[in-house]
């Protein structure tokens, strides 16, 4: 291109900041910014959103910003904490957020998501809601993305109640969870053995215009199975099936392991021979929940 006489622009290094990354050669793409600087041409707030999104040294690309009179924007401190509480942790996250107000640019919704979705993970539930409270406060109503953060968050920390209240929340405001909330729930009330609530979440959604999915079932019939009821597991089957939802490998292993647990190895033998027919390959559970359903 040199060769040529044609010198790169800003974009054309854009585009090329972009591509390492994409690549995950960070490497390369810190050393276009610095050929960059060294050809005079100025990063701009794109080319540091973009390196973010993969640089593991922060504070470094931040300062280095500042220094060339970059002042980073909401993207760029949202990308920043993001990967923060990835790579260090909260606690230097919080950091992060409280520089960025320090320096002037406002915590937007984005933001708040961000703090809501790495506590949940971290299972920091009241750091959690407390951020839900402060977004309000800031004028920024929580979406769907927030909710069903926080509720599988509550679900893995064992407190159903509070999910189930962020649940009714959702309702008064016309959102809906999504299909993998509702999987977490009936998978949680399964746990607690409360099996009566957890079929008839599914039933009342569907009156919602939720559409039901194969872990949904899966999830149910497993929790029948568990608690030996095993004639609804087997109607949740038909029902499945009725509804032309058809199962994969992992469903057909969980109703198989719980024929075998039933001592109901006659009818095991027929789904195997179904999965087979159907063309599934059955994989090392199969085997053995065969092996040990026969034992």
């Amino acid at each position: 291109m040199k060769g040529s006489r044609v010198f790169p622009n800003r974009n054309t290094y854009n585009i090329l900041v972009h591509g390492y990354c994409k690549l995950r050669w960070l490497k390369e793409a810190a050393e276009v910014v610095e050929l960059m600087s060294a050809n005079d041409v100025v990063p701009d707030i794109w080319t540091y959103n973009t390196i973010m999104r993969g640089f593991s040294k922060m504070r470094d690309v931040t300062d280095d910003m500042e220094s060339l009179r970059v002042m980073p924007d909401e993207v760029t401190y949202n990308t920043l904490i993001d990967g923060c509480f990835q790579r260090r942790g909260s606690v230097e996250a919080f950091k992060l957020v409280e520089e960025m107000k320090g320096k002037g640019v406002k915590p937007n919704a984005v933001t708040h998501n961000i703090m809501v979705k790495w506590y949940c993970k971290e299972g920091k539930m009241d750091e959690a809601g407390c951020v839900l409270a402060k977004m309000v406060k800031s004028g920024f109503s929580p979406d769907c993305f927030t909710y069903n953060t926080m509720i599988n968050g509550y679900c893995k920390a064992g407190n159903l109640g509070e999910a189930f209240k962020m649940m009714d929340e959702m309702g008064r405001k016309g959102l809906k969870i999504d299909t993998f909330t509702l999987n977490t729930i009936v998978h949680k009330l399964c746990v607690e053995k409360l099996l009566k609530e957890a079929y008839e979440l599914p039933v009342k959604a569907t009156k919602r215009g939720y559409i039901l999915d194969e872990v949904t079932y899966g999830t149910l019939i497993m929790g029948y199975f568990k608690n030996d009821q095993t004639n609804k597991a087997l109607k949740l089957w038909d029902e499945m099936k009725e509804k032309e939802i058809i199962p994969s490998v992992v469903t057909y292993n969980t109703i198989i392991r719980g024929l075998c647990h039933s001592l109901k190895t006659d009818q095991a033998v027929d789904k195997l021979n179904e999965l087979l027919d159907k063309g599934l390959a059955t994989d090392e559970a199969t085997c053995n929940i065969i092996i040990h359903g026969f034992c």
